[in-house]
Parts: C-alpha cells; sequence; structure tokens
C-alpha cells in the first residue's frame, strides 16, 4: 500500500482542477440550422438563469453544481490530510455520503438535454470538455472517498 501513497495527493489535486474546467469550459455544443450554434458553460448557462429571471432554478444550479461539489471536495481534503478528525469527523462520516448522492446529477441532466435535443430534431447537441472535466472531478472525488473509507478500515 506504501507504494500506492502518491495516489491521493495527485487526486486532491485533480479533482478541484477538474471541477474548475468543468464550470468554465463549454458542456455541450448545440448546432441547428447549420448556421448558429451555441456552447454554454455551466457558469454561464447559471448566469443566463439568473439575467432571465429564473433566479430560483439559478441557485439551485449554483447549489448542486458548484457548492455541493466544492464542499465534497473540501471535506475530502480535510480527511485526507486529517486536519478535521480524519474519518470520525460527524462532517465526514454523515455529510460527504449524502454530497456523493448528487455527485454525477449535472452529468446526468446534460445526457438528457442531448438526447432530447438529438431525438426531437430541434437540433444537433454534442458533448464539450466542460461536461467530461466535470465527470472527471465527480469521479475523482467518488474514488477519493472509496480510497478514505478503505484506508480507514471496516467499521
Amino acid at each position: 500500500m506504501a507504494r500506492l501513497s502518491w495516489i491521493k495527493p495527485v487526486l486532491l489535486v485533480a479533482a478541484p482542477f477538474f471541477l474548475a474546467l468543468g464550470l468554465v469550459l463549454p458542456l455541450i455544443r448545440f448546432e441547428t440550422l447549420y448556421f448558429f450554434d451555441e456552447t454554454p458553460s455551466l457558469i454561464g448557462i447559471i448566469a443566463s438563469l439568473w439575467s432571465g429571471g429564473d433566479a430560483l432554478l439559478a441557485a439551485i444550479v449554483v447549489l448542486v453544481s458548484i457548492i455541493l461539489p466544492v464542499c465534497k471536495i473540501v471535506s475530502l481534503a480535510v480527511e485526507a490530510t486529517a486536519a478535521g478528525g480524519g474519518t470520525g469527523s460527524w462532517f465526514y462520516r454523515h455529510a460527504v455520503p449524502h454530497l456523493s448522492k448528487w455527485s454525477m446529477m449535472d452529468v446526468l441532466l446534460v445526457a438528457v438535454v442531448i438526447a432530447a435535443a438529438k431525438t426531437t430534431g430541434l437540433a444537433d447537441a454534442f458533448t464539450q470538455p466542460g461536461l467530461w472535466c466535470y465527470a472527471a472531478s465527480t469521479i475523482i472525488s467518488g474514488l477519493l472517498h472509496s480510497l478514505s473509507e478503505n484506508a480507514s478500515g471496516p467499521k
């Protein structure tokens, strides 16, 4: 296990890096009528919702897409460095599993939008790097959580 001790620090750097890229890079590309295309980022989508008068929806997207993933990554970093009491801390034992349940929701929603756009014929939709970076951050966070759980032993 000592040979793999470098994995956690690398993953702790990779998770927030990919999350940041996932927030600012385009998530999806829509092409309609072959002369108009749109490539919104997650931040762009939130700004559009907010400026379009959908403040509640924008707030929900901010909570689920930005705040919860950041909280999860921070809690994993605190646990990995044992700064917060390790896996025995209340937040880690109770909050992180709930945060994990919401991790892939954005990726799923974008997949549904792509499928809906393609099947209705309204537009051609294609995934963009932001979606893959966001998904990578989510997967890396899950892996970090799993590594932490395995390192703490059975409960």
